[in-house]
C-alpha cells in the first residue's frame, strides 16, 4: 500500500505556519487544531521546517516560559524528511523509525500535498495485515 492511499483516505489537509510566528501562538494552534506538528513554510510555500510538540517542550524545558516568546523558526526542526506519494507505507515507517520522527510531510515534486503521522501509517499497516489474515483464513476454510 502506498502513502498516496493514506492521503486519499485521511485527506490532504495540512496545517502550516510561518517561521516568524511566536511559539506561544504555535502552541495554541497545535492545541486548537488537535495536531502534533505544523509544517513551516516560507513565502514561496516551500517547506523550511516542521514544528512539533516535542520541539516546544524541549525548548520550554531548556529555557522556561521565556521560550514562548521565541519564533517558530528558532526552534523548528530543519532538514525536513519528506515522503512521496508513490512511496510504500513500509518505507515511510522505516524512515520514521530510523530518523526518530513522528510526522512526514508528503510532497508531489516540490509541492506539499499532505502529512502523515506514524499513527496513520501503523493504522494502515495493521489493516493490511488483518485483511491478509482474513483472506488466508477464508482460503483455508474453503479447502
Amino acid at each position: 500500500m502506498l502513502i498516496a492511499h493514506v492521503i486519499k483516505e485521511k485527506g490532504a489537509g495540512v496545517h502550516t505556519i510561518a517561521a516568524e510566528t511566536s511559539l506561544e501562538d504555535a502552541a495554541r494552534q497545535l492545541h486548537e487544531r488537535r495536531v502534533g506538528a505544523l509544517v513551516v513554510l516560507d513565502a514561496d510555500a516551500s517547506i523550511v521546517g516542521v514544528l512539533s510538540e516535542r520541539d516546544i517542550i524541549r525548548e520550554l524545558a531548556r529555557r522556561g516560559a521565556a521560550a514562548l516568546e521565541d519564533t517558530v523558526g528558532a526552534v523548528m526542526t530543519r532538514g525536513v524528511i519528506v515522503a512521496g506519494l508513490d512511496e510504500s507505507i513500509d518505507d515511510g515507517l522505516s524512515r520514521m523509525t530510523d530518523r526518530r520522527v513522528r510526522h512526514l510531510p508528503v510532497v508531489d515534486g516540490a509541492r506539499l500535498v499532505g502529512i502523515v503521522s506514524i499513527g496513520d501509517l501503523v493504522k494502515h499497516r495493521i489493516a493490511k495485515a488483518e485483511a491478509e489474515a482474513a483472506a488466508m483464513q477464508a482460503y483455508i476454510t474453503a479447502h
